[in-house]
């Protein structure tokens, strides 16, 4: 079906009322971190997962625990250690010798069965359990003794790592975390921010929130986030940041030639388009901008740029080879 642009956007203002709800409504426990709850609210509704990088005690736990009960959705917060196995991810059979009908193997749904997932410091975990995670993740479903069971929409994962401890860890391999659609880097609260956190938090009062949407909002609002209207000058935009990201001297970039060794995939040019209508949407406009894309792009591309050793040892970060490339690609 057609719509124009009027009817999009009144659509888009409709349905997005329930973003600044939510929002304002997190914001009663959550002081600060904009980045975590915006990013939470665009992997709800462009469909994607999330994984932050961020020192512990930054409220990353917190944030998806109060996001789930503002949208009254179900959350599970899974530790990754180092003895889990896929099992206690995904659930397994179990036999059961008190059956009516004699003795059979029954399922047991692991925590993965749920609408909020906070997977705590993945790396932490061996690859097998990584790689039941991203699958359930990519395909939205999971496989117990034969049976396959459809994971129930909406379904966020928020993975963490910590960026300061890699003793013990499992890094994630580069096409594992192109999987994630964002990748959040987090810092300290401002001084004014930790001053509001101290009074809030050390009262032994507990922060009572309302449940200000429903599962049913989040559905509505990924139908009309589709219908957001994309220029094909944006599209191509977009497009040429990404292969700017590859061939950085096609685009008179040559300085960065020697610094990636590979640039982003496909996926990049996909999040790039489907983040930024999610950006638009919870901007109350039923269409993209140029500027809508260089707010989004460094949480889409951080992780998909593959850095050279020379580029390394300069202390050169994929934020400065996006930033580099967005001052230089043209804008439409």
């Amino acid at each position: 079906m057609a719509w124009d642009l009027k009817e999009i956007n009144e659509k888009v203002k409709k349905e997005s009322i329930f973003v600044e709800q939510v929002l304002s409504e997190t914001g009663k426990v959550i002081v600060g971190q904009k980045q975590i709850l915006e990013g939470l609210m665009l992997g709800l509704l462009a469909n994607g997962h999330i994984l932050i990088e961020g020192v512990p005690g930054l409220a990353k736990t917190l944030a998806i625990k109060t996001l789930s009960s503002c949208i009254k959705a179900k959350y599970q917060r899974i530790q990754f250690t180092p003895d889990l196995l896929p099992a206690d991810l995904t659930g397994t059979t179990i036999y059961n010798s008190r059956a009516e009908e004699g003795k059979e193997f029954t399922v047991r749904k692991g925590p993965i069965f749920a609408n909020f997932i906070l997977a705590d410091e993945i790396n932490r975990a061996p690859a097998k359990v990584q790689s039941a995670l991203l699958e359930a993740m990519q395909e939205r479903q999971v496989t117990i003794g034969g049976t396959t069971f459809k994971i129930d929409e909406p379904f966020l994962v928020l993975a963490t790592q910590n960026p300061i401890e890699q003793e013990g860890t499992y890094p994630l391999p580069e096409a594992q975390i192109d999987r994630f659609m964002l990748k959040l880097k987090i810092t300290y609260p401002e001084k004014d921010e930790e001053m509001q956190i101290l009074e809030r938090m050390t009262t032994g009062e507990e922060i009572k929130i309302k449940s200000v949407a429903k599962l049913e909002d989040i559905a509505k609002a990924k139908e009309v986030v589709n219908m957001v209207y994309i220029d094909e000058k944006v599209k191509k935009y977009i497009v040429d940041i990404v292969f700017a990201t590859r061939s950085p001297q096609d685009y008179k970039m040559e300085d960065l030639k020697g610094s990636i060794a590979f640039g982003a995939s496909p996926r990049a040019t996909i999040y790039l388009t489907t983040v930024a209508k999610a950006y638009a949407f919870m901007r109350g406009r039923g269409y993209v901008t140029p500027e809508d894309i260089k707010t989004i792009a460094a949480d889409v591309l951080r992780h998909r740029i593959i850095l050279t050793y020379e580029a390394e040892a300069e202390e050169t970060t994929t934020d400065d080879i996006i930033k580099h490339i967005l001052n230089e690609v043209e804008v439409p």
